[in-house]
């Protein structure tokens, strides 16, 4: 019977899938697109079917090493290719990306967390001696210690933030109605993309693996 973990994780599924088949979409077949904003897509999609993956047996064989290099290069490509592009305001420019980049280093970071690992405080060893409860040895098996904590809720923090913002700056209230129009026209329901993939991934990040 499925538990309630596996019943949010089936839907953390349907939601990456629904964002990947929308960023490949728009990386491949969006005409006019320049090669930052395509690379910016392909990265959106990569990082959707791996979190789309992670929950389950095929994303738990990703290697984490390599994981965690790829989508830490990942990361640094969205500041970095900000700071390439001469405009009027690149403080501006390089804040509007830091939410994918906070994005990637949450997929650089969670195979560090090792969530769920642990052994449960109900079970026994083989040999039917009750399993140790040592703090100091769990937070070693988990690889979550305090600071790494600290790690995973900025994080969290940060993307549900960033997630909240994105899906609301279209109000009218918020953002003038010629630039709602501008970056419709750029990128359809991008804004409801980023807003879902920011609250998907800092729901991964908070749930066991």
């Amino acid at each position: 019977m499925d538990t309630p973990v596996d019943v949010v994780h089936s839907m953390l599924t349907v939601l990456f899938s629904l964002v990947a088949a929308h960023a490949l979409w728009h990386g491949v077949r969006s005409p006019g697109r320049g090669r930052r904003d395509r690379v910016d897509h392909l990265l959106h999609f990569a990082m959707s079917v791996a979190m789309a993956a992670m929950p389950w047996s095929l994303g738990r064989s990703l290697p984490g090493r390599t994981t965690t290099v790829l989508f830490t290069l990942a990361a640094l490509w969205f500041p970095l290719t900000a700071l390439r592009r001469r405009t009027a305001n690149r403080a501006a420019e390089i804040a509007g990306r830091l939410p994918p980049a906070a994005g990637m280093a949450a997929m650089a970071w969670m195979p560090r967390t090792h969530h769920g690992r642990a052994v449960p405080s109900h079970e026994t060893l083989a040999g039917g001696v009750p399993a140790a409860h040592d703090t100091g040895a769990l937070g070693h098996a988990t690889g979550s210690p305090v600071s790494a904590a600290g790690v995973t809720g900025l994080l969290t923090v940060y993307l549900l933030t960033s997630a909240i913002w994105s899906l609301t700056r279209p109000m009218p209230s918020l953002r003038s109605a010629t630039a709602a129009h501008r970056a419709a026209a750029t990128d359809p329901y991008g804004h409801v993309r980023d807003g879902a993939m920011g609250l998907g991934t800092a729901l991964m990040l908070l749930m066991p693996q």
